[in-house]
């Protein structure tokens, strides 16, 4: 498309490169350095920064998850990007997507023209429900956002209240909640020795780094398709996920071309041979940078026997030697899920941001 406007927004599909420093990367980098500046200006913090490495391979990769991107240009400078993911599994209906204006360029009509592309794709893959969260700082505000769940409030940022405009409804606030690497460990520690005996015999920690032990990975592929379900979700429409040995593999070789590590703390039900649990903690190439926890599960029906505390401290310990210079781990949690955020406080997490998940039905 051309134009001699120069004022003109053009938009176009983002097209991943091969490498995240080839010839053909200057794109990627741009995106990388629009989302970073995003999350800061959002979160209110630096801690959910990413890399051109760690954002790649989920795009080069997509059999697992379908991604779309569509890049907002004006004057040859970007702007504003849309990117989108769609489970997919055959009958899925939701999608989701992060809208990143650029800080400063909110209300030219850049928000506008991404999401009508975004809305249009999201209908011709046949998608019912539409997704997306916004980032929000702590701070108060004298006529937040409530979601629909009633629980937690969501400041009014200039994504939040666009997506309001669009006809987006607030279901669920979670808060980013983080724990500090450097200080002791010491609570921790007795937490897993009192979760450990409250357990019993019934429940034993396994523990490894990535890749996945083989004997283990049908009963982590188990677990991890329970993590869209049995999580608190409030109204949001969830498409289950198909999980086998093969994704666990796919997944883990995007992982290792992201150059993260990986740590993995589960709990096994010993009568049974199952993974009734886990907690899975991640940090980039840059060893000394922040932590991040992808996921904590204890399912459903072996809640009450302090897994969610045994896994989640057990990991901690573990972390400390896996990944020395880290300074920090960053986590969510739906604020209606109680209990696990009531193991972070007790661990020593404290709120660093909140994310606000918005939801729209496409008719």
């Amino acid at each position: 498309m051309t134009t001699t406007d120069t004022n003109a927004i053009v938009i176009a599909p983002f097209v991943p490169p091969s490498a995240p420093h080839g010839p053909d990367a200057a794109e990627l980098h741009e995106l990388v350095a629009l989302d970073n500046a995003v999350c800061l200006s959002d979160s209110g913090g630096d801690h959910l920064r990413q890399t051109a490495e760690e954002m790649l391979p989920g795009w080069l990769d997509q059999a697992d998850r379908l991604r779309r991107g569509f890049i907002a240009r004006r004057g040859g400078r970007l702007v504003g990007a849309l990117l989108m993911g769609f489970a997919a599994e055959t009958g899925s209906v939701a999608g989701e997507f992060d809208l990143l204006i650029e800080p400063g360029q909110w209300g030219q009509g850049i928000e506008d023209a991404l999401l009508d592309v975004g809305e249009a794709e999201a209908r011709a893959l046949g998608r019912t429900s539409l997704q997306a969260w916004s980032l929000h700082p702590v701070a108060e505000d004298a006529e937040p956002y409530v979601p629909r769940t009633g629980w937690g409030r969501a400041t009014r940022t200039d994504l939040a209240r666009f997506l309001a405009s669009r006809g987006y409804e607030l279901e669920q606030v979670e808060r980013n909640s983080g724990f500090d690497l450097r200080n002791s460990l010491e609570i921790a520690t007795a937490a897993y020795a009192r979760a450990e005996a409250a357990a019993g015999d019934d429940y034993r920690v396994v523990a490894w780094t990535l890749p996945t032990p083989a004997e283990l990975r049908a009963g982590f592929a188990a677990i991890l398709s329970r993590l869209a379900t049995d999580v608190p979700s409030g109204d949001l429409v969830i498409d289950e996920e198909a999980w086998d040995e093969g994704r666990v593999l796919r997944r883990e070789a995007r992982l290792a071309a992201a150059g993260s590590l990986v740590s993995v703390a589960a709990v096994e039900h010993v009568p049974s041979g199952a993974l009734v649990a886990y907690n899975e903690l991640l940090i980039g190439e840059d060893r000394s940078g922040v932590t991040h926890q992808y996921g904590t599960l204890v399912a459903k029906e072996h809640r009450g026997h302090r897994l969610g505390m045994l896994v989640k401290a057990a990991n901690l310990l573990r972390w400390r030697e896996l990944a020395p210079q880290s300074p920090q781990v960053s986590t969510f949690n739906a604020e209606e899920n109680r209990p696990m955020l009531d193991i972070n406080e007790a661990i020593g997490f404290v709120p660093l941001s909140y994310a606000a998940a918005w939801q729209r039905a496409l008719v």
